[in-house]
């Protein structure tokens, strides 16, 4: 009896343990959301001229010739990626992995807006998502294509199958583990 004991003392620590952390998580995901207005607008505190000088870098705006412009542009990509790996971190639908195809374009353009020989930011970026595409679109259909599969041989709910297909790791190392 003394080991059937322990076993549950030991599970009932684990689940205080995973359950602290998270609400831990959530509570940073969750002000994140909350403040993530206050966080695009950032960019109005960034002088308007070409040179942006803090005691710690300095930014000059050589393509668009204003470092708020650039900011401003920065936090209508960088907000949105930031939703999406939020998304794609926590979706627990098996179709999840269609979220890196939004993911690598605000990726691109991000990178694309640094680089200052550009004349169009958001010229070529369908070029560069067609090798992310050729691996996220069939992959995503042939889980698709199993499921419906599954789901006309068997008698399971889609939510049944949809719970199987969903991979559950235990930690959050593990749940970013799960990605790469």
């Amino acid at each position: 009896m003394t080991i059937d004991k322990s076993r549950f003392k030991n599970l009932k620590e684990n689940l205080k343990k995973s359950d602290r952390s998270t609400i831990f998580i959530g509570s940073i995901i969750a002000t994140f959301i909350a403040t993530s207005p206050y966080l695009f607008y950032l960019y109005e505190s960034i002088p308007d001229g070409k040179i942006w000088k803090t005691y710690l870098f300095t930014y000059e705006s050589i393509h668009y010739e204003n470092a708020n412009v650039t900011m401003w542009l920065l936090s209508g990509k960088l907000i949105p990626l930031l939703f999406l790996l939020i998304w794609f971190l926590t979706c627990r639908h098996w179709w999840y992995h269609t979220l890196l195809v939004p993911i690598a374009m605000y990726i691109y353009q991000i990178f694309g807006l640094f680089n200052d020989d550009l004349n169009y930011i958001d010229e070529l970026q369908l070029l560069y998502l067609v090798p992310i595409m050729a691996i996220v679109v069939p992959s995503i259909y042939l889980v698709r294509a199993k499921m419906f599969d599954k789901l006309n041989t068997a008698n399971k709910s889609f939510q049944e199958l949809e719970d199987e297909f969903m991979i559950k790791p235990t930690t959050f190392w593990g749940k970013i583990k799960q990605y790469f």
